[in-house]
């Protein structure tokens, strides 16, 4: 009862606000109204806010934990799938409110609208301000409207790599790193304060092909030369007026005129509809006591039996560094990274349920720990012995991300997802220095000549590199084994001309061999139904089942008690985050993007320290 009366002081009703809104303008630049058609027609509204997550967010989530849940992509080209077979709806409606889609979603999104207008749909955007990565996608509607004096900076790509030597040499301690492959350089942003040349080669064919990728998308979608929206870009900042004059939009009009021309030119009794497509969800009655205490009722209401016996194509997701173990049970950090036991016990589970067909493994991970992604790898290759088990690349999968993605014979990418990066990265952080400036002193007994291998109290002696880089050389080649295993002849060089830490876009490694497709998600679940002789009447499910809201809040009540300060990595590891926790909150406000950078080459640092070997990328951060 405890839990329920918390829960009522967290609950809260948001109302959101009517589609139109009162304000008063004339529209420039309008489009000529068409003949008003039939009556009663729906139009579906998708209000794309926040980060579009790959995980199935919970149903029934009421409110967000640290920020806005958005929608995930599964879901989204679910919806956007049923409007393209719905002969009930004419068009969509696209809002934009600040959306966060990573590179393969939303080439994935733009290929969904594009085939929503080959099925006859009309899409409609009515936007205040938007920037290039957002541009790539509204590019793609019908008509794109803009409220007068509304802007908007497409001004390309902007990226960074991060370095910390400098501030690792200021506290006193002395990073030891070396690699496989002179563009292996993830270990760099210990050693050195800028990239090496090869490193800096790396992102030049890298951002390239991203950047070339980006055009070719504005260019299909607003049906202009690949020159013309370029020189948009090189312009880049424009009122709508101005947009108008280029051809970048279609419309200057305020809203209430948006939804007025729309309902001109569908029928007056146009509705727009926000949940189409949604899974009806329990309405809150507030009105009495027992509209809540129903809706308690079916949040506590046990969910065991919902599992479905007709035939499926299963969904496992991998999404963060990989990392060994488990989560430590608090299910709000599970997300947090990708946890070998927790992917295992997934892939295993999908292999074991006879009602799930085929298997698709979404991978959105930079990598991580070698020992993990090995666990990992075994798992997928349980699945692939049993039934079609497909691999879908999102924005990134390289490194451990790609080395997992090596027990099937069928791997997918979008043009710019970011893989490869097959190499190994060895280390460890001397920290006598720093306890030196403290005025803390350690007096070293040793027996054996490599003794100290591990010990942060030097760098690596001759002998210890000898040792250490003889593991990593014999790493090195079971990745270069299991690659060469699952691609074979599909490779177009010699496996030591792909490998050496080099980092490709999903075009790139298409052309390579690397991958066998190009593709995202929903084009993965229709060739594994197709592998599994499924032609239409099939699920598609999220294993393992993600869990409501209530299955969450308890768990996470009646779980481990470590007041969410250490983030588990396994039996005998923690991640400190108190004097993360109170800094970085502030300075995600001012400077989100290099937050982010920092948070990942924090947990990278977690992983070299406990395995010492690393199967990941080098971070760099990438905005538009």
């Amino acid at each position: 009862m405890k839990h329920i009366m918390s829960l009522c002081l967290l609950l809260s009703v948001v109302c959101s606000p009517g589609f139109g809104s009162a304000h008063e303008s004339t529209a420039v630049g309008s489009l000529e109204p068409a003949a008003k058609a039939r009556t009663n027609t729906v139009v579906p509204v998708f209000r794309l806010s926040g980060i579009i997550t790959e995980k199935p967010v919970p149903e029934d989530m009421p409110f967000s934990f640290g920020g806005a849940t958005g929608e995930s992509l599964k879901n989204l080209l679910s919806r956007l799938k049923k409007v393209a077979n719905d002969n009930d709806v004419p068009a969509i409606v696209l809002e934009l409110n600040n959306p966060i889609l990573g590179r393969a979603q939303l080439e994935e999104v733009n290929r969904t609208l594009s085939a929503l207008k080959e099925a006859g749909k009309k899409i409609h955007v009515h936007t205040d301000l938007f920037t290039t990565g957002q541009f790539a996608l509204i590019a793609h509607a019908s008509e794109l409207s803009m409220v007068p004096t509304g802007y908007m900076f497409i001004t390309g790509l902007y990226g960074e790599q991060i370095f910390l030597r400098g501030l690792l040499d200021r506290v006193g301690v002395t990073p030891d790193y070396f690699t496989c492959g002179d563009y292996k350089s993830a270990g760099e942003m210990f050693m050195r304060t800028a990239p090496s040349d090869e490193a800096a080669q790396m992102s030049k064919w890298l951002y390239d092909g991203i950047y070339d990728n980006l055009l070719d998308n504005i260019a299909q979608g607003r049906n202009v030369s690949v020159k013309k929206a370029r020189g948009w870009i090189d312009e880049g900042v424009f009122t709508a007026e101005r947009a108008i004059e280029k051809g970048i939009i279609d419309v200057v009009e305020h809203h209430h005129e948006f939804e007025a021309r729309l309902k001109n030119q569908y029928g007056d009794d146009l509705k727009f509809d926000r949940k189409y497509g949604k899974e009806s969800a329990s309405q809150i009655d507030l009105s009495t006591p027992f509209g809540l205490m129903n809706f308690y009722a079916e949040l506590l209401s046990p969910s065991t039996s919902r599992r479905s016996t007709k035939p499926a194509v299963g969904i496992v997701y991998l999404e963060g560094a990989i990392m060994p173990g488990n989560s430590g049970g608090n299910p709000f950090l599970a997300d947090a990274a990708a946890f070998s036991g927790a992917i295992r016990k997934a892939l295993d589970e999908a292999a074991d349920d006879d009602a799930i067909k085929a298997v698709v493994f979404r991978v959105n991970s930079p990598g991580g720990s070698a020992v993990a992604s090995e666990i990992i790898l075994n798992a997928t290759r349980r699945v692939a012995a049993k039934k079609p088990f497909i691999v879908s690349m999102g924005d990134v999968a390289a490194s451990g991300g790609y080395y997992v993605a090596c027990g099937t014979d069928t791997i997918m990418a979008e043009n710019s997802t970011v893989t490869g990066s097959i190499g190994v990265v060895v280390g460890k952080f001397a920290t006598t220095g720093m306890w030196d400036k403290m005025g803390v002193s350690f007096t070293p007994i040793q027996r054996g000549k490599n003794s100290a291998l591990l010990s942060s109290a030097a760098v690596f002696s001759d002998s210890e590199r000898t040792a250490i880089e003889s593991y990593m050389n014999e790493v090195y080649d079971v990745f270069k084994g299991h690659v060469t295993t699952a691609r074979g002849k599909l490779l177009t060089q010699p496996i030591d001309d792909l490998a050496g830490g080099r980092v490709y876009t999903g075009k790139q490694a298409l052309e390579l061999g690397l991958v066998d497709r190009i593709g995202g998600l929903n084009e993965a679940v229709a060739l594994a139904a197709s592998k599994a002789d499924m032609k239409s009447d099939y699920e598609v499910r999220v294993v393992p089942r993600p869990k409501n809201f209530m299955e969450l809040l308890m768990s996470d009540l009646s779980g481990p008690k470590d007041n969410g300060k250490h983030l588990s990595l396994g039996t005998d590891t923690a991640v400190t985050s108190s004097v993360i926790d109170a800094v970085l909150p502030l300075l995600q406000v001012l400077d989100p993007a290099r937050v982010t950078a920092v948070k990942h080459a924090l947990l990278q640092l977690t992983v070299l320290q406990k395995e010492h070997v690393s199967l990941t990328m080098p971070i760099m951060t990438l905005s538009n």
